[in-house]
């Protein structure tokens, strides 16, 4: 019997899911794992084919869920359904935050406040079909979807079979996802599964406010998360010219990295951000007369088509320059110092720049490898820390073993990583959006725009064909965690390449408190328009 068919239908489904308050990280991600397990084992298919119904653990405990339905033919080809059901936190509701999980009853509420909201929101309210909460958008209603192709499915709609794959959280490591990646590969052997395609349902992000356009994705952005340790020399606040404050140092890398242009890339219409601190702080615990020894900043840098190479480069000279005007600086500053001070003098200080692998060598070196991984093992054990603050004291350990080379800028990199990702050029995926296009056209009168790439950052990254020719050891042999937890894998990536494409609900303001869904387009519309989309997977395959 199908339950997930109809627009009121799939409301109330995404109403249940969005009930679950799966902030990533919280046992309420383990929770609706366990709840769509649950939601799809009362399917007599799963009943009678209880192995194509499976949760699968991560290390820490969460689970993502698996379910292949077997098309009505005897054929391998395979589309994989992709989604997260992990969300942001709430904190940004404010006074309505306990409504957060409550989509009916917010958007009520959102009624009622309307006249203290933006423009935007209060038009859409006027409009009445929307509705808001948090995971509303991104991306409950995609997997809401997700479950209704299921059940077509399993009443034999498609000639190929149809395997869906929901993970926890793609929101903060995409450790779901790098999980699911081993399964895909266990479950193509022991299944004779081909993957024609991985179909995700990311929401359409706009690309300026009010943009009125439809998008569906053919790839996805990638990411990289640098890091630059910054290890000056302490010293009294009555003698500020014994030593050099990082947070000096780390205020002259934000002048060449913040919104540095030299890293955005535009291809057609899409242009990538340039880079922004997502982290900046100094690593002193608690307060005294004492300068802090170090400081930490992360920079969010956003890539189509660059190489990792060509990224490295345009982060290691901001280092360098950064180097160089501190220098600069502080010789000014101690010479206008002893205009004043006639018995001061002060030594040059040179900033060294060195990526981590050079860190990494010199400590070896000087220490032993053995040494140096006794001492990474030790810290390993007695982990507290998530990646970001893992990964710095990683390399704070190595810089207290060379503290003769300060003060230095230490560049280096921290999950989460992205590969951008794009089908863009593939004769297979250009005919299937084709295809797509037309019939929503013809059947809604929805003019579809294909973008090449989703910029809100997803999951394909992992399975979708990388829009660079560049390797990745430059970017993994500087990442501490590589060695400490974390192994990216790329053989199993390269093993499961496939095509990707995103064609996702209407949405508006994803992370944001004002976060919700258009309902006539996301389920009146789209659930045809993904049929429509993996019926030309399967058929486009073979002609």
């Amino acid at each position: 019997m199908k339950k997930w068919q109809t627009k009121k239908q799939l409301t109330d489904l995404l109403c249940s899911l969005v009930n679950h308050q799966s902030i990533t990280g919280t046992t309420a991600e383990i929770a609706i794992a366990e709840y769509l397990h649950h939601q799809l084992g009362e399917k007599v298919y799963f009943q009678n084919n209880p192995n194509h119904l499976q949760l699968h653990p991560l290390d820490d405990g969460r689970r993502l869920l698996t379910a292949l339905v077997r098309g009505k033919s005897s054929r391998s080809e395979t589309v994989i359904l992709l989604s997260h059901f992990d969300v942001v936190g709430t904190d940004d509701y404010g006074s309505i935050q306990n409504l957060a999980f409550h989509p009916r009853e917010l958007t009520r509420e959102m009624n009622n406040i309307k006249d203290e909201l933006p423009p935007a929101v209060q038009e859409d309210l006027d409009n009445g079909d929307w509705l808001f909460g948090r995971g509303s958008m991104d991306m409950k209603a995609g997997l809401s979807i997700h479950l209704s192709i299921i059940e077509k499915a399993i009443e034999g709609e498609f000639d190929g079979n149809i395997l869906l794959l929901t993970v926890p959280d793609e929101e903060v490591n995409s450790m779901g996802m790098l999980t699911a990646l081993p399964v895909l590969n266990q479950l193509k052997k022991d299944e004779n599964l081909t993957y024609n395609a991985c179909l995700n349902g990311e929401p359409m992000f706009s690309k300026y406010p009010g943009d009125p356009s439809y998008y569906v994705y053919t790839g996805s952005i990638g990411k990289v998360l640098p890091g630059f340790y910054c290890y000056g020399k302490e010293s009294h606040v009555g003698e500020p010219f014994a030593g050099i404050n990082p947070n000096l140092m780390v205020s002259f890398l934000s002048q060449q990295l913040e919104l540095n242009e030299s890293f955005i890339e535009k291809i057609d219409d899409e242009v990538t951000p340039p880079p922004v601190s997502l982290m900046q702080r100094d690593l002193k615990k608690e307060y005294s007369v004492q300068t802090p020894h170090a400081a930490i900043s992360m920079y969010n840098v956003l890539f189509l088509k660059q190489s990792f190479k060509e990224i490295n480069e345009k982060l290691l000279a901001g280092a360098k320059k950064a180097a160089e005007n501190i220098e600069g600086y502080i010789k000014d500053k101690s010479e206008k110092f002893s205009k004043v001070a006639s018995d001061f003098s002060m030594s040059q200080s040179n900033v060294n720049v060195l990526m981590y692998e050079e860190l990494y060598a010199e400590a070896v070196k000087r220490y032993g490898k053995g040494e140096i991984t006794r001492r990474q093992n030790l810290l390993f054990s007695q982990r507290e820390q998530g990646d970001r603050d893992f990964s710095t004291l990683l390399v704070q350990d190595l810089a207290s073993l060379c503290k003769d080379l300060t003060p230095m800028i230490v560049l280096f990199y921290s999950p989460p990583f992205y590969p951008a990702v794009t089908s863009h050029a593939d004769p297979y995926i250009k005919n299937v959006m084709d295809s797509v296009k037309e019939y929503t056209r013809d059947q809604f009168h929805v003019k579809l725009t294909v973008s090449e790439f989703f910029t809100g950052l997803s999951d394909l990254s992992y399975v979708g064909p990388v829009s660079s020719s560049s390797k990745l050891q430059q970017l993994t042999v500087n990442m501490p965690l590589q060695n400490n937890g974390f192994v990216f894998p790329e053989d199993i990536m390269d093993q499961l390449t496939m095509p990707v494409l995103n064609i996702g609900p209407l949405g508006k303001d994803p992370h944001q408190w004002t976060e919700r869904l258009e309902l006539t387009y996301s389920f009146d519309y789209l659930p045809s328009i993904l049929t429509e989309a993996i019926h030309q997977l399967f058929k486009q395959h073979t002609s």
